[in-house]
């Protein structure tokens, strides 16, 4: 991808991954068809030709970094010590991004499906908008658990509100947050500084960034994508076994 501005991708990759059944092996590195889930993520990163990639490593972070450096060396880690939520998880990639100005594509390791062209095409509604923060969303059957997203006709979104305290109208929602976002840099970090943790996890939520531009009168958008598999997070030993099946239907697909 060739654009004048600079693309920054972060991955977060720190996540323990407690119902994968395999408490010592960081979720990012379960394999799907012989590959880490992390590999084919850092595919789709490396597929947009970016300034710089940095993984933010935490949960058996010796083993997710020596991963890295033998898939792509030319990639960063950050560590997150201590897992205190997504927000928190990508303050830590400051010191090797914050004084860039660029956009950031923030990526999950356990997200391996979403294509390489919807990821070039996310980035290309961010710039063609001039928008200062864009959400990968799509919609699927049954969004029981997932945040819904508001959005205004303009394309904007007026809020993404969490399953549990959606009302019943926005419970019929069926257009969810995927947790990809694009996000000017400069932007990002001010706005990372302004989450807070009191919620019932005591974690900081990167959700809370795209409330924080908006109550900024910041440009919030969405890019929404028609094939709701890929954005499939792998957290349990059947989504696996559903993300095996979707690979294998796109290698057999005409």
């Amino acid at each position: 991808m060739s654009d004048a501005r600079q693309l920054v991708v972060a991955i977060l990759a720190a996540g323990k991954g407690k119902r994968m059944g395999n408490p010592d092996l960081a979720k990012v590195l379960t394999p799907l068809d012989g590959r880490p889930l992390l590999g084919y993520v850092l595919d789709q990163a490396s597929a947009l030709s970016p300034t710089a990639v940095v993984v933010i490593v935490g949960h058996q972070a010796d083993a997710v970094r020596a991963f890295v450096t033998e898939a792509m060396p030319s990639a960063d880690t950050a560590t997150q010590s201590e897992q205190l939520g997504t927000g928190h998880a990508v303050m830590q990639t400051r010191p090797a991004i914050g004084d860039l100005d660029a956009d950031v594509l923030i990526l999950s390791g356990d997200v391996p499906l979403v294509r390489a062209s919807t990821l070039a095409d996310l980035v290309a509604s961010h710039r063609t908008a001039v928008a200062d923060c864009t959400v990968l969303t799509t919609s699927i059957p049954d969004p029981t658990g997932y945040g819904r997203v508001r959005t205004n006709a303009d394309g904007t979104i007026d809020r993404i509100v969490e399953h549990k305290d959606a009302s019943d109208a926005e419970r019929a929602i069926t257009e969810i947050n995927s947790g990809i976002y694009v996000v000017n840099s400069r932007l990002l970090f001010d706005a990372l500084d302004r989450v807070r943790n009191d919620n019932a996890q005591a974690e900081y939520y990167l959700t809370d960034i795209v409330h924080i531009l908006r109550a900024d009168g910041r440009c919030v958008r969405h890019y929404h994508t028609a094939d709701h598999t890929e954005v499939l997070g792998i957290n349990t030993p059947t989504e696996l076994g559903v993300a095996h099946d979707i690979l294998e239907q796109r290698r057999t697909a005409p």
